[in-house]
C-alpha cells in the first residue's frame, strides 16, 4: 500500500520548488546578461538580443509562477482550506 505524505513531505517538495525557482531566476539573469555582453562583441544581430530579452522573460514569469502557486498553496494550509 503506497505511504500517505505527510506534512513535512509536502513541505520539503515545496522548498524544493522555491528552490528550483530561485536557481531558474538567478540562472536566467546571469545567462541573459552573458547572452548580452557576448552579442554586443561578436556583434549579432539586434534579433538575437530580443530572443535572449523573450527567453529571461519566460524563465521569470515561470518562476513569478511557481513561487505564487507555492505561497497560495502554504496561505491556504493555514486558513485550514
Amino acid at each position: 500500500m503506497p505511504r500517505q505524505p505527510d506534512d513535512s513531505d509536502i513541505e520539503r517538495h515545496r522548498r524544493g520548488q522555491i528552490r528550483l525557482a530561485a536557481i531558474v531566476m538567478a540562472g536566467a539573469m546571469v545567462l541573459w546578461m552573458g547572452a548580452n555582453v557576448l552579442g554586443g562583441q561578436l556583434g549579432l544581430p539586434a534579433r538575437f538580443a530580443f530572443l535572449f530579452d523573450l527567453a529571461a522573460i519566460a524563465a521569470l514569469v515561470w518562476a513569478l509562477f511557481v513561487t505564487y502557486w507555492v505561497w497560495k498553496a502554504r496561505r491556504e494550509d493555514r486558513s485550514g482550506r
